[in-house]
């Protein structure tokens, strides 16, 4: 059946009220239309599902189209029987159905009267569903989402791999139409070759989504007041907050809602009504923002979303691709957020470790983007569109300017020799070290694993002295992401020389490391929001705080991390607290605290506010959420009993790192916790007492510096649930 142009657009305004296509959609449907094979590469808000429901409707029987969410396959039948009078027009056909309903549904499509038939590929496996498909007249097959075909894809489903074989099975001549919304090169290739139709007509539309602004800052301690902060910003907007964990989505909604923002959490974890009825007050603008997993989104057709925020990393381009074209549908503004410390990329790297190689070679690859993308000094939006293999030119492309590194452009310095320097510490300590060891190398300090191999001995070792270890960290990571270096993946992290960084060695050409690089998470404390763009630390009052702070440990005998720690003092000087309940609420400071040390430093910044006429952020103070207390209480009260710490952390669902984290929260922010009872069976009196000296003189109560110190006589858990003994007797 072919039909012309003008019957087409009769048959849009018809079934859909809209007198002009989108984009490639006429193309793409005439291809349908006439029975082609087809290929369609359509970013997210293209108007992708058009293009197989438009075909369906005017076709003779029934289109199947495979679908990887029961969510996504019940939004859209629901608007197909929208815009027509047969409620039978559109059906799915998966596990959530009874018998009975099995049984209309199939009636249905053997009365010619269902267009079209949503189904998950699992339904298409069941024999009795086959047989029954045999015998009907289906138009196409179109397969919605395709690039969970693809290992390569960021959605990758087992399931779908054997799509091709049941295709077969229902008929042979099945015109076949495979729709994604993102695809790399590579993954392109995976899905044609896998459905076995390489001769199909490809459609693949721009990429560029030229209304959304994009913008990476670093990941701090404070990251949730920069959220906050940001969505204040934005009130009465729409946004979603991508997190990684169903419990990070849960906590930071806490947050937001007790900080007067009008927010829900969404994830897999909750059950069915909860997450429709959030859904539906999202779609309904009832609230403003939905904190999720990567659960949320699929199919949602909200136009209107004027921000997304990225509390975590995605694990690939494709998805924060995918997540980031959520914001700014209707064409109007979108600002995409993400937060980025590699603290985050190592912990993914971690739960890699245990999957099968060929899978952790495809993760490492697609995380390795990701930090480039990060990192990047470039356009952010030509470093997205060639990844998925778009030209873009940042001059004169449209919207060029919608981009942070653009408006502000990282400066760059010529580290042609230090790259070599990077290049050499690897090979000529055989390729042996992760990242942490080569730096060591290079600035001259050692530990076990370097006396081992006698590297403190080589003419290479404290070569780059002269520059911090953070300075090498970052220029390693740059190397990596230009390829001179990988990380091997039998024994994931350590760095070896790839045949670019051989050639670079024998003839070095120039290398410019982006300078600003403030994407490091390595120390134990972040400043809190030091970078962020609302408005930075005031330096000047952290050298009068600090200064302050010096005397006030002078009189009481104590060194001045005991009084307040450095992110304290820099949140201090953030927001710029006048009360004790604003103190109170500053990172790392409790009421305890607060009325320890809080009126000297109040009153120091008080003057200094009237002084020098700051206005104050009132809105910076953010309340924490009353999740915490009961765990809090429940540690203290435990600890009281004296009850095993490992029992403790347990009854919890803790990891023992985990648990000291929450003990320390509470000994900085001024409670005392007795934990003697649990250090005498770990710790002897004279390594209390000389534990207790190093902490008493030193300058700062860094675990890593102590750790040095020691130089591994002790581990890190020893040394912090020391500290935890120190700052409650010396401190509170």
């Amino acid at each position: 059946m072919s039909l012309t142009e003008i019957d087409l657009h009769q048959q849009l305004k018809k079934y859909f009220g809209f007198s002009q296509f989108k984009g490639l959609q006429e193309e793409v449907i005439t291809s349908i239309v006439n029975k082609h094979n087809t290929f369609v590469v359509m970013p997210t808000g293209g108007g992708k599902s058009l293009c197989y429901q438009l075909p369906a409707l005017i076709a003779d029987g029934t289109a199947i189209v495979v679908s990887p969410l029961i969510a996504l396959m019940k939004n859209q039948v629901d608007a197909i029987r929208g815009i027509s009078s047969e409620h039978g027009v559109a059906h799915v056909l998966n596990s959530s159905l009874n018998k009975t309903e099995v049984r209309q549904v199939k009636e249905d499509i053997a009365n010619g009267v269902t267009k079209l038939l949503y189904v998950a590929p699992e339904s298409l496996t069941k024999e009795d569903h086959v047989e029954f498909l045999k015998k009907q007249t289906i138009s196409f097959l179109a397969i919605d989402e395709a690039h969970c075909i693809s290992e390569w894809g960021h959605d990758f489903r087992p399931e779908y791999r054997n799509l091709r074989s049941i295709i077969k099975r229902i008929g042979d001549d099945i015109p076949i139409i495979a729709l994604t919304a993102t695809a790399t090169p590579k993954v392109q290739e995976d899905i044609l070759k896998n459905l076995g139709i390489p001769d199909a007509k490809t459609f693949k539309a721009s990429f560029n989504r030229p209304n959304l602004y994009y913008e990476v800052r670093p990941k701090t301690k404070n990251v949730d007041a920069d959220i906050i902060r940001f969505v204040k910003q934005n009130q009465g907007k729409s946004g979603i907050i991508y997190c990684l964990s169903r419990k990070k989505v849960e906590e930071l909604a806490q947050t937001l809602q007790v900080n007067g923002i009008n927010a829900v959490p969404y994830h897999a974890g909750l059950d069915a009504k909860t997450r429709s009825k959030h859904q539906d007050q999202f779609l309904m603008e009832e609230i403003d923002v939905v904190v999720a997993t990567i659960a949320f989104g699929m199919g949602i057709d909200k136009p209107d979303v004027r921000f997304v925020i990225h509390h975590d990393i995605p694990k690939s381009i494709e998805s924060y691709y995918q997540e980031t074209g959520r914001a700014g549908r209707d064409g109007g503004e979108g600002h995409c957020l993400a937060f980025y410390s590699y603290k985050d990329i190592e912990k993914l790297e971690k739960f890699m470790s245990g999957k099968p190689v060929a899978e952790q070679e495809i993760g490492h690859a697609l995380l390795q983007e990701v930090v480039a993308y990060a990192e990047t000094s470039i356009s952010r939006r030509k470093f997205i569109l060639h990844y998925f293999g778009e030209k873009f030119d940042e001059k004169t492309g449209e919207g060029a300017s919608m981009d942070d590194n653009v408006q502000n452009p990282k400066k760059q310095h010529e580290a042609k020799e230090d790259a070599e320097l990077v290049l050499k510490a690897v090979k000529e300590t055989k390729q042996l070290y992760k990242s942490k060891e080569i730096v060591k190398t290079l600035i001259g300090k050692s530990n076990a694993v370097i006396l081992s191999h006698k590297t403190d001995e080589h003419p290479l070792f404290g070569k780059g002295k002269d520059k911090d270890g953070k300075y090498w960290m970052a220029l390693i990571r740059q190397v990596l992401v230009a390829g001179y270096l990988k990380k091997d993946i039998e024994t994931y992290g350590v760095l070896k020389l790839t045949p670019k960084g051989e050639e670079f060695l024998k003839n070095p050409v120039s290398f410019m490391m982006t300078e600003d690089h403030i994407f490091d998470s390595t120390t134990e404390a972040v400043p809190a929001a030091s970078q962020s763009s609302g408005g930075g630390v005031d330096k000047t009052l952290v050298k009068m705080l600090k200064e302050l702070r010096k005397k006030v440990a002078q009189k009481r005998e104590v060194p001045p991390f005991v009084v307040f720690q450095d992110p304290s003092i820099e949140d201090m000087a953030l927001k710029y607290p006048i009360t004790m309940d604003e103190m109170s609420n500053i990172y790392g400071v409790g009421e305890g605290k607060a009325k320890k040390y809080g009126k000297e430093f109040i009153a120091l910044i008080e003057k200094y506010v009237e002084d020098n006429d700051i206005v104050r952020p009132d809105d910076l103070v953010v309340k924490s959420t009353g999740a915490n207390s009961a765990l809090k209480l429940y540690i203290i009260q435990s600890v009281d009993r004296k009850l095993p710490l490992d029992d403790i952390a347990a009854a919890k669902g803790m990891e023992m790192p985990e648990f000291i984290k929450e003990m320390e929260a509470i000994v900085y922010s001024g409670t005392k916790l007795n934990i003697d009872y649990w250090l005498e069976d770990i710790l002897d009196e004279d390594q209390q007492e000389e534990i207790h000296e190093y902490f008493l003189e030193a300058e700062t109560d860094k675990i890593d510096e102590a750790m040095e110190e020691f130089d591994g006589e002790y581990d890190d858990e020893e040394l912090r649930l020391y500290r935890i003994k120190f700052i409650s007797e010396v401190a509170n």
